[in-house]
């Protein structure tokens, strides 16, 4: 197996209330495929929102999924803008868990919960720098 993640899906419980939330976050919906899924090309992965019924079904299993115990996670290329796509999460419906604040490892970071439950960590860490292109490294 390669080193690389293709496609993250998200599972959602109403994905028209998912679409208006993301779209009020600034991602641009794929236009090519649309049947009860949502498509967003993020860098080089993509990002799927798909009904969590159906991805229980296509995944073999019986009962209703919730949340993974897992976080999503966007990193910002300076501190204020941690505390800036926090605030645009919370105009666009979603919850704001922990406000942006000094982190353990030295840069800021804080949660949202978007519509559907889906906990995202913004953080702005010097170590993890962003390229030009969007795309995170670790440190060498």
């Amino acid at each position: 197996m390669e080193q690389r993640i293709s496609i993250v899906t998200v599972g959602v419980d109403d994905l028209d209330r998912a679409v208006r939330f993301y779209a009020a976050m600034g991602l641009k919906r794929s236009e090519k495929i649309t049947d009860n899924v949502a498509f967003y090309q993020l860098g080089g992965i993509l990002l799927a929102l798909w009904p969590r019924t159906e991805l229980a079904r296509d995944a073999g299993i019986e009962h209703p999924l919730r949340g993974s115990g897992m976080a999503l996670a966007y990193n910002t290329r300076s501190e204020a803008e941690v505390a800036e796509i926090l605030d645009a999460a919370k105009q666009a419906g979603g919850r704001v868990l922990k406000p942006a604040a000094r982190a353990f490892f030295g840069g800021v970071q804080g949660y949202f919960e978007d519509t559907e439950g889906n906990l995202w960590e913004v953080a702005y860490n010097a170590a993890f720098p962003i390229d030009a292109d969007g795309n995170i490294a670790l440190p060498a």
